[in-house]
Parts: structure tokens; C-alpha cells; sequence
């Protein structure tokens, strides 16, 4: 078997029966939301005809990660995960399977998808916070590429099986097709993953566990280290290089195209994305990762400046392309950042993070497109891709500053025990 020290190939990835059966309930999760997402804006829209109404339906999908992510990604913490997953799965299932019924107002069906939704944020942090404990050294980066990997072809795969089953079958076999993957999920991860305790019964006190999990002493912990706050950020820079995937129609527009043109401007990120993260993983060292880390960040936004020039489509699918690839730095943060982060605040972390990650593309993409109103859309890109980079040659000084600081304290007796203790508490 290969030292997990060395660098790891999707094979030795592939070789770990917990994370197959991890890989396997992720594909049915993404695709079947995109499948009942599909199916749903269809019944929508067979309803009431109205274009408000369905994309008022759609942005239901995203609000709860503004409550789930804060107030249940710490249930993955709590109480062990494998549990806190298998129980979502269950609840969505049952969920799911109540908006099959005929005639059920539409109301209803909108609460429910939120309730549905609303489970994603600790289903997703428990994933996310019990892989490091399967996946060790170098195969955590490969497993966290293939992860990424597999959420853009489920999203793609999702939405092109919804469109053909709605079409086929209607909405509501899609609806029960979707509640059929939470349950085939559940029985992956309860019969093909460990337990293991909850990361909190491992502390001293249940007294202590509970404070310790509590979002306040997340947020504390991330912002208040230096190398955990800049990783967070680093994270959430996604917010300036997604912009183009929010006014691909109206740059569609611009180039004189229509619904094809606006097709291939929205592939060629998601591309990008994934030839990056398997170049990534497979040709970068991992002891040149994080060195690389910081400035593939700051030209992650810079090729979109660019688009200031007004290039044709050819030219502008090769700027977004390599935007999506030189996003492959995030592996390197993520990586860094469960290095950093204790095992017991794991959970929370990774759903407050996705929650600012949510967030952050949100609040861009509506500033981009009231932008646009008054400026030509190409110019609000390479304005976003500006921003986006002076943001990121900010975080690699800071970066640079914090390991610094870090190195340095690690040659005094004192600076010695103040980075140590953490990193026990968390391997």
C-alpha cells in the first residue's frame, strides 16, 4: 500500500471502502436534488405560469444554508457523524416522499423543499469533518479533488436526469426517484461507513463539549488565528471568480448569441474546474502545494480583468476556463485548514464556511448584475476579477506574515507550547 506520506493517485483513493461508499451517497445526493430542484420549478410553474414564482421556488433551494449552516452544521460535532448523516438522509427521504402526494398546496411544497434543504448544512459538515479520519496524508487531498470533482458532474448529470424524467414521467416520479436516493444513500453509509464517537464525548466534561461546539467559539477559534482566518477567506475569494456564471445570458447577449452561447459560457468554468483539480492533485507535489497556494488565488481572478477587452466567445471560454482552473488552490486550503483546525470544532467549521461561501456568491452575484445595469457586462467581470485579485495578493501577505509569525514562535520554549497544544487536540 502507498505511504500515505508520499503523494497519493485516485486509486489508493479508491481503495478505501469507507470513502466509496462516501463517494457513492454523494453522487446520489447531488443528483437527486438537481433531479426534485428540476422537478419541482416544473410543477411550479404548471401551477401558477409564473416566472416569480418559480424563481422565488429555485432561491428556496439556497436560504436554508443561511440558518442550517450556523445552527445545525454543529450536530456533526455533537453527536457522531455517521449518525447525524444517516439520520438527515432518513428525514429528507420522508420529507421528500410527502411531496409526491397529489394536490398538495403549493405552500407546502415550497416548506418542504426548505425542511429538505435545510438538512444539507449537517449532512455536508458531517461529511466533510469525518473524511480527515478516513482519508490520511495525501489521499485527503486527492479525496477532497475527486469530492469537488463529483459535485460538478452530479450537478450537470442531476439537471440533465431531471429535465429527461420530468419530461418522461412527470414531477412527481422525479420527486420519488429524489426521495429514493436519500434512502439508498442512508443504507451506503450505514452498512459501508465506521462509527466512531461523537468528536465532543472525547472531552473531558459534557459541560466543556457543549460550550466547545457552540458557533460563538467556532467563530472565535477561525477568526481569531491567524493562518484559520486567512484559509476561511481564501475560501470565501470564490465570490469574485463565480460572477461570471451569474451574467453568462446577458454576456451571451453581449456577443451577439443566444441560449447556445450562454450554454458554453457556463461549461467552460465548470471545465476549467475540473482539469485543474486533477492536474492539481496528480502533477503538484504535496510539499509544493501550499507554496503554490496563495499565488494561484490571486490568478484564480486575474485572467477575468480581460474580459475588459471584449473578446470574442473563443477567447472569453479560454478566460473562464482558466479562472475555474487556477481554482484549484482551494484543495491546498482546505487541506491546510483541517490540519489547522481541532477534530471536535471540525463540523461547525466546515458548515460556517460553507455558509460564507454560500453567502459571499449570493451578495456578488446580485452586485454584479445591478452592475450591469449600468455598465457593459464584460466590464463588470473585469472589474469583479480585479477586485478579486487585490483580494487575494492581501490574503498571501497575510499568509505569508501569519506562517511567519508561526515559525517563529515555534523556535521559543513558550511560542513552542502555544502552537502545539491545538494541533494534539485536533490529529
Amino acid at each position: 500500500m502507498k505511504d500515505v506520506a508520499g503523494r497519493a493517485t485516485f486509486r489508493d483513493v479508491f481503495s478505501v471502502g469507507q470513502f466509496r461508499a462516501l463517494w457513492l451517497a454523494q453522487i446520489l445526493s447531488v443528483a437527486g436534488d438537481r433531479l426534485a430542484l428540476v422537478a419541482l420549478t416544473v410543477l411550479v410553474f404548471s401551477r401558477t405560469h409564473s416566472p416569480l414564482m418559480t424563481a422565488a421556488t429555485y432561491a428556496v433551494s439556497y436560504l436554508p444554508w443561511l440558518v442550517g449552516g450556523l445552527l445545525l452544521a454543529g450536530l456533526a460535532d455533537r453527536y457522531p457523524r455517521r449518525r447525524v448523516m444517516i439520520v438527515c438522509d432518513l428525514v429528507r427521504c420522508g420529507l421528500t416522499a410527502v411531496m409526491v402526494i397529489s394536490g398538495m398546496p403549493l405552500p407546502a411544497l415550497v416548506l418542504l423543499l426548505f425542511g429538505v434543504t435545510m438538512l444539507a448544512p449537517p449532512f455536508e459538515s458531517a461529511r466533510a469533518a469525518i473524511l480527515p479520519g478516513i482519508l490520511a496524508g495525501d489521499r485527503y487531498v486527492v479525496g477532497t479533488a475527486i469530492a469537488r470533482l463529483t459535485n460538478q458532474v452530479g450537478f450537470v448529470a442531476g439537471f440533465a436526469c431531471g429535465g429527461v424524467t420530468v419530461a418522461l414521467a412527470g414531477p412527481r416520479v422525479a420527486l420519488a426517484v429524489d426521495a429514493a436516493t436519500f434512502a439508498v444513500s442512508a443504507l451506503l453509509i450505514r452498512f459501508g461507513v465506521r462509527t466512531s464517537a461523537a468528536p465532543a464525548a472525547r472531552l473531558r466534561g459534557h459541560a466543556q463539549a457543549r460550550a466547545g461546539a457552540r458557533t460563538s467559539s467556532v467563530i472565535r477559534l477561525m477568526f481569531g488565528t491567524k493562518q484559520l482566518r486567512v484559509l476561511t477567506l481564501l475560501a470565501w475569494l470564490a465570490a469574485f471568480y463565480v460572477v461570471p456564471e451569474g451574467l453568462a445570458v446577458p454576456y451571451a447577449r453581449a456577443l451577439g448569441g443566444g441560449a447556445v452561447t450562454a450554454g458554453l459560457l457556463l461549461a467552460a468554468m465548470p471545465t476549467g474546474m475540473g482539469i485543474g483539480v486533477i492536474a492539481f492533485s496528480r502533477l503538484v507535489s504535496p510539499a509544493r502545494r501550499l507554496r503554490v497556494m496563495t499565488p494561484m488565488a490571486a490568478c484564480s481572478c486575474l485572467p477575468l480583468v480581460a474580459c475588459a477587452l471584449k473578446p470574442g466567445l473563443t477567447i472569453t471560454m479560454v478566460i473562464f476556463a482558466a479562472a475555474g482552473a487556477l481554482s484549484a488552490y482551494q484543495l491546498a486550503a482546505n487541506a491546510a485548514f483541517v490540519r489547522a483546525l481541532p477534530d471536535r470544532f471540525r463540523g461547525q467549521a466546515f458548515g460556517i464556511v460553507m455558509t460564507g461561501f454560500s453567502l459571499g456568491q449570493s451578495a456578488s452575484l446580485v452586485a454584479a448584475g445591478a452592475l450591469a445595469q449600468a455598465l457593459p457586462v464584460p466590464e463588470v467581470i473585469a472589474i469583479s476579477g480585479g477586485l478579486g485579485t487585490i483580494a487575494a495578493v492581501a490574503l498571501a501577505a497575510r499568509w505569508n506574515r501569519a506562517v511567519s509569525d508561526t515559525s517563529a514562535a515555534e523556535y521559543s520554549p513558550a511560542g513552542s507550547r502555544r502552537q502545539h497544544a491545538p494541533s494534539a487536540e485536533g490529529s
